[in-house]
């Protein structure tokens, strides 16, 4: 007999896809232990949980923001340039934008589901105030690579790699200065702004390390054989393997088999599920690259420009479909061409498929720079690339085997972790434990 704790389970994300895919798995898994598991997120995945039988709780927006409506929102959004300017933007207005409202909402969801332990994205700011204002136990997921910033690293963001030596530690440490007291010194003041009203204390770090160092427990998705070496990572910081989204479908073959044993490569190619608007970034020099090869080319457009690519690239080595099957595909695969996501990087990864990358925002910048860090692929350090510069770095890939050892390596590494089981565990650990240091307060 389960004699595990069942516990009132409260998940809450962002309306973004990237935020709320990843905690799909988890969340059904612990449903089936027998959790009250209950979502907190945009309407926009009202179908989703319902499919799921899940209970939801809706962001109580006048104008609902969610990644396809961004811009519309927020036009001057699009005129930004760089990285950081963006970012910085997005953490003003969209996370910190959001987070009285999910504050008050979720205190009146208490009135009616008094949950355990809230399960938030690391885009999901308000957990840090629910926890110390609704003296709830706050886990929070990392959906992104490791954000905390280190005395050993260039700061997060910028998409930079490790620099060794004395000339790299003095870059890393202007750096970080620079992005804690210059870039982000307006959206540290909001933020403390907005908890001050609720007489919370004030932070003096960026909002990144207050959501891994100030709430109950930090859970990364990955391992650490992804992530850069750091003497001072905060011991709420546990790895627990690859947070992949929940499989709609059971195992299928991969429909392309016949067809692939026709050509030398097989190379899936994906602009992802948001950025994906404009095709000549990165879908159409894929093309352009690679249509005369002998390789089989699949094209996974999110369903968007679907019909005109295929009027367009009708060559018989090129298949393009709104949505591709990963899980039967990237077995099959020898090449992933993907403009960085974080999901669908683990979930090539998983399947021991080296990565061609090519992102830059929605920090993008810094999944691709791993690629390339960790020589798990190459990373083309734009997210235009020509198709010049996308057949060099597949020949790269093709003709140094170090990618695919690399690759392999990091595949069994993931295969040591359990998502949901170790999930499982850190919740039932952080519970107790956050009602005993609760007993021994009162």
């Amino acid at each position: 007999m389960n004699t595990t704790p069942k516990h009132k389970i409260l998940i809450a994300t962002i309306p973004a896809d990237g935020h709320f895919n990843p905690l799909t798995d988890v969340a059904m898994y612990l449903k089936e232990q027998g959790h009250d598991v209950r979502w907190y997120t945009g309407r926009n995945y009202s179908d989703q949980l319902a499919d799921m039988g899940i209970p939801m709780y809706t962001i109580q927006q006048k104008v609902e923001v969610t990644q396809d409506n961004l811009n519309e929102v927020y036009p001057e959004r699009l005129k930004l340039r760089g990285a950081v300017a963006r970012i910085k933007f997005d953490i003003r207005h969209i996370f910190l934008g959001l987070v009285n409202t999910c504050f008050e909402d979720i205190r009146q969801i208490q009135e009616e589901f008094d949950f355990d332990v809230l399960l938030a994205d690391a885009g999901f700011v308000a957990a840090h105030l629910i926890q110390e204002k609704l003296k709830k136990p706050a886990i929070v997921f990392g959906i992104s690579p490791l954000m905390e910033t280190s005395r050993d690293l260039p700061p997060s963001s910028l998409g930079l790699t490790p620099r060794p030596g004395l000339a790299g530690r003095l870059r890393d440490s202007l750096l970080r200065t620079l992005i804690t007291k210059v870039i982000f010194n307006d959206s540290t003041k909001y933020y403390n702004q907005i908890i001050g009203a609720h007489g919370v204390a004030p932070i003096n770090e960026i909002i990144f390390d207050t959501l891994i160092r100030r709430t109950t427990l930090f859970l990364q998705s990955g391992v650490p054989g992804f992530e850069y070496p750091r003497s001072d990572m905060h011991p709420n910081v546990r790895f627990v393997g690859p947070l992949l989204p929940r499989k709609k479908t059971s195992n299928k073959p991969f429909a392309y088999a016949k067809l692939a044993g026709q050509y030398e490569k097989t190379i899936l190619i994906s602009q992802g599920t948001v950025d994906n608007k404009e095709p000549d970034k990165l879908i159409i020099p894929t093309l352009e690259a690679f249509k005369d090869k002998p390789y089989l080319l699949l094209v996974a457009t999110g369903g968007m420009h679907t019909a005109y690519l295929k009027t367009r690239y009708s060559q018989s080595n090129i298949i393009i479909a709104d949505f591709m099957d990963y899980d039967a595909t990237l077995p099959n695969t020898d090449l992933f061409v993907s403009s960085g996501g974080y999901g669908s990087v683990l979930l090539g990864l998983s399947y021991g498929v080296p990565i061609l990358g090519a992102g830059k925002h929605e920090g993008k910048n810094e999944i691709v720079a791993r690629i390339g860090y960790f020589k798990l692929g190459v990373n083309l350090k734009t997210e235009r690339p020509t198709p010049q510069q996308i057949a060099r770095g597949a020949a790269e890939i093709f003709s140094n085997p170090v990618y695919k050892e690399n690759v392999a390596r990091l595949q069994n590494e993931f295969a040591q972790y359990d998502p949901n089981l170790l999930t499982e565990r850190y919740i039932r650990d952080a519970v107790a434990t956050f009602q005993t240091n609760r007993q021994l307060t009162v």
